[in-house]
């Protein structure tokens, strides 16, 4: 159920995040005020976060920025690339210091479906007559393992320019959408048996067929043992279009946001309610 009124959020068990546009900017770590909030919904709550991001990436935005002690991080679970990986941390043994972030699955795709991926973007890009920007950051398509992703400018363009980085990311999108949609619709006809999602704000992810953040939601109920019905959802892009919209399939409860300023609200709110 779409929530719009923040005093008709119910208490649940388990708050599930996006994370680009939602608890971040794109690509980049929490800022000091969030880190702050999100250490306090941990210290109460179990929290997941999906993205279509990698889990290097989602470690940087969340894991390592937020200093969490271990007794915080167990209540913290990362779905990376579109759920089709799972990352819990485990505490090591007592004075060890080995504890870490511990893979619990993962559904790689097969070498010959990651051929075949690349080669549909590069005949959408040949039939769109479509050019790359002259100067891009790192890999256009990158193998994920578990998911390949095209970005606009590169996989890289926020590590290398950072702030600026950011800006054209969000310049793009507000230009140039259409054209993202454009070119997802079209490798999607060369991959009737995979997944595409227009996804983030310069990415389209492709990964093996059913896999949403719908099936997220799924797969956190089934290795957190929570109900859809006990979760709620925070996300920037629950419309139709956006790669956040599969989760109102779910009939969970969901939260839009626009920005993380808006989910700020959203996080005290909640902890206004512990």
């Amino acid at each position: 159920m779409k929530i719009t009124n923040l005093n008709k959020i119910k208490p649940k068990d388990l708050i599930v995040f996006d994370v680009d546009g939602t608890l971040a900017r794109t690509k980049s770590p929490m800022d000091k005020e969030m880190e702050g909030l999100f250490r306090k919904l941990l210290a109460t709550k179990q929290v997941a976060v999906i993205s279509g991001a990698k889990h290097e990436i989602m470690k940087m935005q969340l894991a390592h920025s937020l200093k969490a002690s271990p007794l915080l991080l167990k209540n913290l679970f990362l779905f990376p690339t579109t759920a089709t990986t799972f990352y819990r941390y485990k505490k090591g043994p007592r004075r060890s210091g080995r504890g870490g972030w511990k893979q619990v699955y993962a559904l790689t795709l097969s070498a010959d479906k990651v051929k075949k991926i690349k080669k549909a973007f590069e005949k959408v890009f040949k039939e769109m007559n479509y050019r790359h920007p002259q100067k891009v950051y790192g890999k256009l398509i990158e193998n994920r393992g578990s998911q390949v992703s095209f970005s606009i400018f590169g996989q890289d363009i926020v590590k290398v320019l950072g702030a600026k980085g950011i800006k054209m990311k969000e310049e793009w999108k507000e230009k140039h959408t259409p054209v993202k949609m454009e070119i997802a619709r079209r490798v999607a006809k060369y991959l009737p048996e995979l997944e595409v999602h227009a996804a983030g704000f310069t990415t389209i992810d492709v990964t093996n067929k059913g896999i949403d953040k719908g099936y997220g939601l799924h797969q956190i109920e089934k290795y957190l043992h929570v109900p859809i019905k006990k979760m709620l959802f925070v996300g920037d892009a629950i419309s139709p279009g956006g790669n956040d919209y599969a989760v109102v399939k779910t009939g969970v409860d969901y939260v839009p946001v626009k920005n993380p300023q808006d989910t700020k609200r959203v996080v005290r709110h909640i902890l206004n309610q512990i």
